[in-house]
């Protein structure tokens, strides 16, 4: 069975709220993707996906009849710290936590379009390079950038990526593609709708760090 199908994203609802709930269940499943990236370099981004998951969880579980969706808290934080948010509380750590979501978003749906190194058609370098230039780049100052650049570089095969999303078994690789393009639906869709959300509360910041 696929890691992504095992764990699916729910859809989401015509206003495009995001269950707190339902989005928190979900995600918290997200950091083994990880693992199968191989090298301890991506390990950087796993930890920082576990911590943002467990600071938005913390706020939830004080009044989940509160928090039902995300933007239930992103609201509750703006009243409650005025000039300070949005770099506070759960409301910063899901600011995180998106980014890191659109990075996996981007390098699966490289993978499932096909796009490769055509000298390298094994590595799946060139996917990690478009996921983290377009989801985390701009916001890695000199340092964190040279980090990543270590991680990219040790970007595992094509072949074993996909076995180990695959849960160690023999998959053919457009079944595997497939499994990832049926994932990437809901998904895309849901982080899409927490990008629009701190779009229309005004909430990005665009700091390096």
């Amino acid at each position: 069975m696929s890691l992504l199908l095992e764990n699916q994203f729910g859809e989401l609802p015509p206003d495009k709220s995001v269950d707190t709930k339902a989005f928190l269940e979900s995600v918290s499943h997200l950091p083994a993707f990880f693992d199968c990236l191989g090298s301890t370099v991506f390990s950087v981004i796993k930890s920082d996906i576990n911590g943002n998951i467990t600071k938005i969880r913390a706020v939830y579980v004080k009044d989940p009849a509160k928090y039902v969706t995300l933007q239930d808290i992103l609201e509750a934080e703006r009243e409650a710290h005025g000039a300070e948010w949005p770099k506070v509380g759960a409301t910063l750590a899901l600011m995180w936590l998106k980014r890191g979501l659109r990075f996996i978003q981007i390098l699966l749906k490289s993978l499932a379009d096909g796009e490769r190194d055509e000298n390298n058609p094994n590595l799946i370098r060139v996917n990690v390079t478009k996921a983290y230039e377009h989801a985390l780049k701009k916001y890695h100052g000199w340092f964190v950038q040279k980090i990543f650049h270590a991680a990219l570089i040790a970007a595992p095969y094509r072949s074993n990526f996909l076995k180990a999303l695959s849960k160690g078994e023999e998959v053919k690789e457009e079944d595997c593609l497939a499994n990832v393009r049926q994932f990437l639906i809901n998904y895309t869709i849901t982080v899409d709708a927490i990008y629009d959300m701190y779009t229309n509360l005004n909430a990005e910041l665009d700091y390096t760090v």
